[in-house]
């Protein structure tokens, strides 16, 4: 049997009103009579309308303008799959008379995020997209878009408090604690762990903290935890700088990389000719290429690719059907080894 579509005329004949009050009471504008109110809602209620959320975009013929605001892949190949997501989305909603802008900053430089902030702004979007990388200056962008009544979406990590933004992403305080628990399944009760920042960002920290809270709880701190923090610069040798910490922690049995760069420490505690556990995070070329040799135990996947594209949909459904944008979307937290890899990378 095919279900009947019933249309605002159908409405306001069912509640013996004209389409007109029909009309106000769906898009709560105008001024309409309680009692014509009561009776709209009920039909609306009784008949489970659906509107026909296309068809009003089409009609409203309005283009929309998101902006995003994205690191540039070049310079930290992370950010790849996050491109790829953007542009899927996007030509999803194309048709709608959605227009994206793409905005590529460096995310080891402040300056080059607060100028790009600068165009955006000068563009005057309908939504922002971003990677909240640099925390001071994102919640200022936040502060933005709810003074202007502009929508803004931010993933991978997660930094307001003060509830200015809706997030795609994954739960960091949960994803330390599962690094922490595969750590604890393949090493001894009295190993010492060491939690290594590359490049340090506001999340990685809170990725940390999961880390200890869980061991903490577990173990009553029996197991030691130092942590070291390092950026990856040219002035500085990456090499030496892993090597001399290696060397005054020489109990150290595991190791929590808190971001993508876990491929960066792999042949320098090599060297230590031992046994090291590595845990870290994402599918790189040279992660995926260490994983299969067994030079890294674990990866956790961040999905970068599924947070852009959800993040760029939400925006775009927001605008163009009224849709509302879920205040905070966690994502799975996927364990990635030797043994399933394959169905993850392309």
């Amino acid at each position: 049997m095919i279900e009947k579509k019933y249309t605002i005329k159908d409405i306001a004949e069912l509640a013996g009103v004209s389409k007109g009050t029909v009309d106000r009471v769906l898009h709560n504008r105008g001024r309409v009579s309680k009692d014509a109110k009561e009776r709209v809602n009920k039909v609306v209620t009784d008949i489970d309308y659906q509107p026909n959320l296309i068809a009003r975009s089409l009609k409203n013929n309005k283009v929309y303008r998101i902006s995003a605001l994205i690191p540039d892949a070049t310079l930290d190949s992370y950010w790849l799959p996050t491109v790829k997501g953007v542009d899927e989305a996007v030509q999803e909603f194309k048709p709608f008379g959605l227009v994206l802008d793409k905005y590529y900053f460096n995310p080891k430089k402040v300056k080059s995020f607060q100028e790009q902030v600068e165009l955006v702004v000068q563009s005057k979007p309908d939504a922002i997209l971003l990677a909240p990388v640099f925390h001071k200056e994102s919640l200022k962008i936040f502060q933005y878009c709810k003074q202007n009544k502009i929508q803004v979406a931010s993933f991978n990590n997660h930094i307001d408090n003060l509830s200015l933004e809706h997030f795609i992403g994954q739960d960091l305080n949960q994803s330390g604690r599962v690094a922490a628990s595969l750590i604890d399944k393949v090493t001894d009760k009295d190993s010492r762990i060491a939690v290594i920042h590359i490049d340090e960002e506001t999340h990685m920290r809170h990725k940390e903290i999961g880390f200890r809270d869980y061991f903490k709880e577990k173990y009553k701190d029996s197991k030691k935890i130092v942590s070291y923090s390092i950026n990856n610069k040219k002035s500085i040798n990456l090499n030496d700088e892993i090597s001399l910490f290696m060397a005054s922690h020489e109990a150290i049995s595991a190791v929590f990389v808190t971001n993508s760069k876990a491929y960066l420490i792999v042949d320098i505690l090599k060297k230590e000719n031992k046994k090291i556990v590595i845990v870290g995070y994402d599918l790189l070329k040279d992660n995926i290429r260490f994983l299969k040799r067994g030079q890294i135990e674990f990866l956790i996947h961040q999905k970068p690719y599924q947070q852009a594209y959800l993040g760029v949909s939400y925006l775009a459904e927001n605008l163009l059907f009224g849709k509302n944008i879920p205040e905070k979307k966690l994502l799975p937290i996927d364990i990635i080894t030797a043994e399933n890899v394959k169905y993850y990378s392309s």
